[in-house]
Protein backbone atom coordinates (compact mmCIF):
# COMPACT_ATOMS: atom_id res chain seq x y z
CA UNK A 1 0.00 0.00 0.00
CA UNK A 2 2.78 2.39 0.96
CA UNK A 3 4.51 1.63 -2.36
CA UNK A 4 1.38 2.62 -4.34
CA UNK A 5 1.02 5.88 -2.37
CA UNK A 6 4.69 6.71 -3.01
CA UNK A 7 4.31 6.11 -6.75
CA UNK A 8 1.16 8.29 -6.81
CA UNK A 9 2.92 11.15 -5.00
CA UNK A 10 5.93 10.82 -7.32
CA UNK A 11 3.63 11.11 -10.36
CA UNK A 12 2.05 14.29 -8.94
CA UNK A 13 5.49 15.84 -8.33
CA UNK A 14 6.68 14.99 -11.85
CA UNK A 15 3.49 16.45 -13.40
CA UNK A 16 3.84 19.68 -11.39
CA UNK A 17 7.48 20.03 -12.37
CA UNK A 18 6.70 19.48 -16.04
CA UNK A 19 3.88 22.03 -15.92
CA UNK A 20 6.05 24.64 -14.22
CA UNK A 21 8.83 24.09 -16.74
CA UNK A 22 6.38 24.47 -19.65
CA UNK A 23 5.08 27.77 -18.27
CA UNK A 24 8.60 29.16 -18.11
CA UNK A 25 8.95 28.51 -21.84
CA UNK A 26 5.68 30.13 -22.94
CA UNK A 27 5.94 32.30 -26.07
CA UNK A 28 3.44 34.92 -27.17
CA UNK A 29 1.68 34.23 -30.46
CA UNK A 30 1.27 36.70 -33.33
CA UNK A 31 -2.11 38.36 -33.64
CA UNK A 32 -4.38 39.05 -36.61
CA UNK A 33 -6.45 42.18 -36.12
CA UNK A 34 -7.96 45.24 -37.82
CA UNK A 35 -6.23 48.46 -36.77
CA UNK A 36 -7.10 52.15 -36.80
CA UNK A 37 -4.52 54.85 -36.08
CA UNK A 38 -3.94 58.58 -35.78
CA UNK A 39 -0.88 60.08 -37.49
CA UNK A 40 1.23 63.12 -36.77
CA UNK A 41 4.41 64.10 -38.57
CA UNK A 42 6.62 66.75 -40.04
CA UNK A 43 7.50 67.00 -43.75
CA UNK A 44 10.57 68.45 -45.44
CA UNK A 45 10.52 69.13 -49.20
CA UNK A 46 13.73 68.21 -51.01
CA UNK A 47 15.45 70.99 -52.96
CA UNK A 48 18.03 69.00 -54.92
CA UNK A 49 15.82 66.16 -56.15
CA UNK A 50 12.64 68.16 -56.87
CA UNK A 51 12.05 70.02 -60.12
CA UNK A 52 12.22 73.83 -60.27
CA UNK A 53 9.20 75.75 -58.95
CA UNK A 54 7.99 72.71 -57.09
CA UNK A 55 6.82 72.61 -53.48
CA UNK A 56 10.26 73.49 -52.13
CA UNK A 57 10.43 76.67 -54.22
CA UNK A 58 6.84 77.68 -53.47
CA UNK A 59 6.69 77.06 -49.71
CA UNK A 60 9.10 77.19 -46.80
CA UNK A 61 9.50 73.82 -45.02
CA UNK A 62 8.69 72.17 -42.70
CA UNK A 63 5.04 71.29 -43.17
CA UNK A 64 2.83 69.62 -40.56
CA UNK A 65 1.03 66.37 -41.32
CA UNK A 66 -2.11 65.00 -39.62
CA UNK A 67 -3.73 61.79 -40.74
CA UNK A 68 -6.04 58.88 -40.11
CA UNK A 69 -5.29 55.33 -41.19
CA UNK A 70 -6.88 51.93 -41.11
CA UNK A 71 -5.61 48.51 -42.02
CA UNK A 72 -5.27 44.87 -41.17
CA UNK A 73 -2.38 42.98 -39.58
CA UNK A 74 -2.22 39.29 -40.45
CA UNK A 75 -0.80 36.58 -38.20
CA UNK A 76 2.10 36.35 -40.65
CA UNK A 77 2.94 39.99 -39.76
CA UNK A 78 2.04 41.19 -43.24
CA UNK A 79 -0.01 44.40 -43.34
CA UNK A 80 -2.45 46.15 -45.65
CA UNK A 81 -3.14 49.84 -45.04
CA UNK A 82 -5.24 52.77 -46.22
CA UNK A 83 -4.50 56.29 -45.01
CA UNK A 84 -5.56 59.85 -45.65
CA UNK A 85 -3.90 63.01 -44.46
CA UNK A 86 -3.88 66.79 -44.29
CA UNK A 87 -0.67 68.79 -44.77
CA UNK A 88 -0.42 72.45 -43.79
CA UNK A 89 2.41 74.96 -43.60
CA UNK A 90 3.98 75.16 -40.16
CA UNK A 91 4.23 78.92 -40.74
CA UNK A 92 0.97 80.67 -41.65
CA UNK A 93 2.93 82.78 -44.15
CA UNK A 94 5.18 80.14 -45.65
CA UNK A 95 4.47 81.09 -49.29
CA UNK A 96 7.84 82.26 -50.61
CA UNK A 97 8.11 85.76 -52.17
CA UNK A 98 4.37 86.34 -52.01
CA UNK A 99 4.61 90.08 -52.75
CA UNK A 100 6.78 89.41 -55.81
CA UNK A 101 4.59 86.54 -57.07
CA UNK A 102 1.36 88.55 -57.09
CA UNK A 103 2.22 92.27 -56.91
CA UNK A 104 -1.24 93.28 -58.17
CA UNK A 105 -2.74 91.96 -54.90
CA UNK A 106 -0.48 94.08 -52.68
CA UNK A 107 -0.03 97.81 -52.18
CA UNK A 108 3.17 99.46 -53.40
CA UNK A 109 4.12 101.00 -50.05
CA UNK A 110 7.48 100.46 -48.38
CA UNK A 111 5.78 97.59 -46.49
CA UNK A 112 3.42 95.91 -49.00
CA UNK A 113 0.03 94.92 -47.58
CA UNK A 114 -3.27 93.61 -48.88
CA UNK A 115 -5.75 96.47 -48.58
CA UNK A 116 -9.32 95.48 -47.81
CA UNK A 117 -12.52 97.11 -49.03
CA UNK A 118 -12.63 99.21 -45.84
CA UNK A 119 -9.21 100.68 -46.61
CA UNK A 120 -7.34 98.84 -43.84
CA UNK A 121 -4.79 96.05 -43.83
CA UNK A 122 -6.52 92.70 -44.42
CA UNK A 123 -3.61 90.90 -42.69
CA UNK A 124 -3.56 88.23 -45.37
CA UNK A 125 -1.88 84.91 -44.52
CA UNK A 126 -0.64 82.74 -47.39
CA UNK A 127 0.23 79.10 -46.70
CA UNK A 128 0.08 75.69 -48.34
CA UNK A 129 -2.50 73.00 -47.70
CA UNK A 130 -2.58 69.49 -49.17
CA UNK A 131 -4.82 66.43 -49.02
CA UNK A 132 -3.63 62.90 -49.73
CA UNK A 133 -5.10 59.41 -49.99
CA UNK A 134 -2.88 56.31 -50.17
CA UNK A 135 -3.16 52.53 -50.15
CA UNK A 136 -0.44 49.93 -49.72
CA UNK A 137 1.07 47.23 -47.60
CA UNK A 138 4.15 46.03 -45.81
CA UNK A 139 5.59 43.68 -43.25
CA UNK A 140 6.88 43.60 -39.69
CA UNK A 141 10.24 41.85 -39.23
CA UNK A 142 10.49 40.68 -35.63
CA UNK A 143 13.69 41.02 -33.64
CA UNK A 144 13.13 38.04 -31.32
CA UNK A 145 10.51 35.84 -29.64
CA UNK A 146 9.86 38.16 -26.70
CA UNK A 147 7.25 40.08 -28.68
CA UNK A 148 6.62 38.63 -32.15
CA UNK A 149 4.07 41.37 -32.92
CA UNK A 150 6.73 44.09 -32.83
CA UNK A 151 9.77 44.80 -34.98
CA UNK A 152 11.14 46.61 -38.00
CA UNK A 153 8.37 47.95 -40.24
CA UNK A 154 8.75 48.21 -44.03
CA UNK A 155 5.88 49.60 -46.13
CA UNK A 156 5.14 50.90 -49.62
CA UNK A 157 2.12 53.05 -50.50
CA UNK A 158 0.67 54.64 -53.63
CA UNK A 159 -2.03 57.25 -53.97
CA UNK A 160 -3.12 60.71 -55.05
CA UNK A 161 -2.40 64.13 -53.60
CA UNK A 162 -3.73 67.63 -54.15
CA UNK A 163 -2.21 70.88 -52.86
CA UNK A 164 -2.77 74.63 -53.18
CA UNK A 165 -2.12 77.98 -51.54
CA UNK A 166 -4.68 79.10 -48.98
CA UNK A 167 -5.33 82.83 -48.46
CA UNK A 168 -6.69 83.69 -45.04
CA UNK A 169 -7.94 87.20 -44.29
CA UNK A 170 -8.49 88.87 -40.93
CA UNK A 171 -12.29 89.44 -41.08
CA UNK A 172 -11.81 92.00 -43.88
CA UNK A 173 -13.03 91.61 -47.46
CA UNK A 174 -10.21 91.75 -50.01
CA UNK A 175 -11.57 90.78 -53.45
CA UNK A 176 -8.07 90.54 -54.95
CA UNK A 177 -7.47 87.34 -52.89
CA UNK A 178 -10.99 85.92 -52.83
CA UNK A 179 -13.16 83.88 -55.18
CA UNK A 180 -12.01 83.60 -58.80
CA UNK A 181 -9.13 86.01 -58.21
CA UNK A 182 -7.64 83.71 -55.55
CA UNK A 183 -7.68 80.84 -58.08
CA UNK A 184 -5.29 82.79 -60.29
CA UNK A 185 -2.64 82.68 -57.57
CA UNK A 186 -3.28 79.48 -55.58
CA UNK A 187 -1.07 77.06 -57.64
CA UNK A 188 -3.54 74.22 -57.25
CA UNK A 189 -1.84 70.98 -58.31
CA UNK A 190 -2.79 67.32 -58.31
CA UNK A 191 -0.94 64.10 -58.98
CA UNK A 192 0.17 60.55 -58.25
CA UNK A 193 2.38 59.73 -55.27
CA UNK A 194 4.59 56.80 -54.32
CA UNK A 195 5.91 56.37 -50.76
CA UNK A 196 8.57 54.10 -49.25
CA UNK A 197 8.51 53.77 -45.45
CA UNK A 198 10.77 52.16 -42.84
CA UNK A 199 10.41 52.34 -39.08
CA UNK A 200 9.66 50.48 -35.86
CA UNK A 201 6.29 48.92 -35.01
CA UNK A 202 5.41 48.25 -31.36
CA UNK A 203 2.41 46.35 -30.04
CA UNK A 204 2.16 45.96 -26.29
CA UNK A 205 1.80 42.52 -24.70
CA UNK A 206 -0.53 43.89 -22.03
CA UNK A 207 -2.19 47.14 -23.04
CA UNK A 208 -4.45 47.77 -26.04
CA UNK A 209 -3.90 51.53 -25.77
CA UNK A 210 -0.09 51.46 -25.89
CA UNK A 211 0.57 50.58 -29.51
CA UNK A 212 2.40 52.77 -31.98
CA UNK A 213 4.86 52.95 -34.82
CA UNK A 214 7.41 55.56 -35.85
CA UNK A 215 8.58 55.75 -39.45
CA UNK A 216 10.72 57.66 -41.90
CA UNK A 217 9.04 58.08 -45.28
CA UNK A 218 10.32 59.18 -48.68
CA UNK A 219 7.59 60.29 -51.09
CA UNK A 220 7.76 61.00 -54.81
CA UNK A 221 4.90 63.15 -56.11
CA UNK A 222 4.30 63.63 -59.84
CA UNK A 223 1.84 66.51 -60.18
CA UNK A 224 0.56 69.19 -62.53
CA UNK A 225 -1.50 72.38 -62.36
CA UNK A 226 -5.28 72.01 -62.58
CA UNK A 227 -5.93 75.73 -63.13
CA UNK A 228 -6.68 77.06 -66.62
CA UNK A 229 -4.90 80.34 -65.91
CA UNK A 230 -2.06 81.07 -63.47
CA UNK A 231 -0.44 84.38 -62.52
CA UNK A 232 3.00 84.23 -60.92
CA UNK A 233 5.54 86.96 -61.66
CA UNK A 234 8.43 84.99 -60.12
CA UNK A 235 7.71 82.10 -62.50
CA UNK A 236 6.93 84.53 -65.37
CA UNK A 237 3.52 82.94 -65.74
CA UNK A 238 0.47 84.61 -67.26
CA UNK A 239 -1.55 81.73 -68.60
CA UNK A 240 -1.71 77.93 -68.36
CA UNK A 241 0.98 76.18 -66.31
CA UNK A 242 1.87 73.16 -68.46
CA UNK A 243 4.92 72.03 -66.44
CA UNK A 244 4.98 68.49 -65.03
CA UNK A 245 6.43 68.69 -61.52
CA UNK A 246 8.30 66.10 -59.46
CA UNK A 247 8.36 66.80 -55.72
CA UNK A 248 10.33 64.73 -53.22
CA UNK A 249 9.28 64.79 -49.56
CA UNK A 250 10.83 63.35 -46.41
CA UNK A 251 8.50 62.67 -43.49
CA UNK A 252 9.09 61.66 -39.88
CA UNK A 253 5.80 60.26 -38.61
CA UNK A 254 4.36 58.67 -35.48
CA UNK A 255 1.10 56.72 -35.45
CA UNK A 256 -0.89 55.91 -32.31
CA UNK A 257 -2.65 52.62 -33.08
CA UNK A 258 -5.74 50.91 -31.72
CA UNK A 259 -6.00 47.17 -32.51
CA UNK A 260 -9.66 46.14 -32.71
CA UNK A 261 -9.05 42.85 -30.94
CA UNK A 262 -8.16 41.75 -27.41
CA UNK A 263 -4.82 40.68 -26.00
CA UNK A 264 -2.75 38.09 -27.81
CA UNK A 265 -2.76 34.44 -26.85
CA UNK A 266 0.22 32.39 -25.73
CA UNK A 267 1.71 29.20 -27.13
CA UNK A 268 2.87 26.64 -24.57
CA UNK A 269 5.81 24.39 -25.40
CA UNK A 270 6.19 21.12 -23.47
CA UNK A 271 9.39 19.12 -23.47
Amino acid sequence: MKQHVSLFLLAIVLFAATTAQAQIKLTQDTIATPIIGFDFGTIIASEKLSTANGMHDLYVSPYLYFGLETGYKFKSNWLVALDGGLTIGANMNNLRYKEQRMPAAFSHDSVPIVIGTNGTDANASCYNRALSLRIGGGRIFTLGNHNPNSGILVKALAGISQQKTIFMLNDVNAPQLQGDYARLYDHKRRGFSLTESVGYWFMSNNYNFFNFYVAFEATQLWNHSVRDYVIDEVMALHGPDNTKYLDIFYTIKICWMFPLKGKTAYDYYFF
